[in-house]
């Protein structure tokens, strides 16, 4: 398959504490809680799953089982929410660097994606507001309008995101030397080992020992859009 980008120009940056200050499903459920969309009980073991994460000892599965609890939400609702969310909070907490090197290398017809373990209907404002298509994400699967209670395929967490993105650069004809990948996160490691120049984004204290120790490019960003 041929592309249309640059060679050697290739981006692909995580979300969750690299583009954005939060996490996206984070401020997904703020707006999906409150509209009562999404109950409390369906997301309760997301907290504890969080502190495994962050001890890192995190559930690999912990998608799929909350998604579980998640049947029969309506399709055109979660698109409603995350377009709801992003205006009124994710577009502000856009990190200014984030947006900065995302745009320069637009405009330089840099091919630019998002790879996230977050769902696809969530990131979809951000990827329209960046003007981006064709990112790697989670998906719910859906029947009749309805989540089913399954992902199609398996979640993008951990090394899910690697086997995304490899499958992705082969299908586009992309070489892992020739991509940057742009993440915070110590379980993206496998992927930033992948890529030709992996790049430390307020990385998370594992994340920045391995990068130290490899001699990866860490870069710190704090302001936002709505600052």
């Amino acid at each position: 398959m041929e592309n249309n980008f640059k060679k050697n120009l290739v981006h692909i940056f995580d979300i969750d504490l690299t583009v954005i200050r939060k996490t996206s499903a984070w401020y997904f459920l703020k707006f999906a809680l409150k509209e009562k969309i999404i109950s409390f009980s369906q997301v309760s073991r997301l907290p504890a799953d969080w502190i495994k994460y962050k001890l890192a000892r995190p559930d690999m599965d912990f998608i799929e089982n909350t998604v579980k609890k998640l049947a029969g939400l309506d399709k055109a609702e979660l698109e409603r929410i995350s377009g709801i969310c992003f205006n009124k909070q994710l577009k502000s907490n856009i990190y200014t660097g984030a947006a900065q090197m995302i745009e320069n290398a637009l405009k330089n017809n840099e091919k630019v994606i998002f790879a996230t373990s977050s769902f696809d209907f969530i990131i979809k404002p951000l990827e329209e507001y960046f003007g981006i298509q064709g990112s790697l994400a989670s998906q719910m699967e859906y029947s009749n309008g309805k989540t089913t209670g399954y992902l199609v395929g398996h979640s993008f967490f951990g090394s899910g995101k690697k086997s995304a993105a490899k499958a992705w650069m082969e299908n586009n004809g992309i070489v892992p030397a020739d991509v940057s990948f742009y993440s915070d996160s110590y379980t993206d490691i496998p992927l930033l080992e992948y890529c030709g120049n992996p790049v430390a984004v307020n990385p998370d204290r594992i994340l920045a020992r391995q990068a130290k120790k490899l001699g990866w490019k860490i870069m710190r960003f704090k302001e936002v859009l709505g600052n």
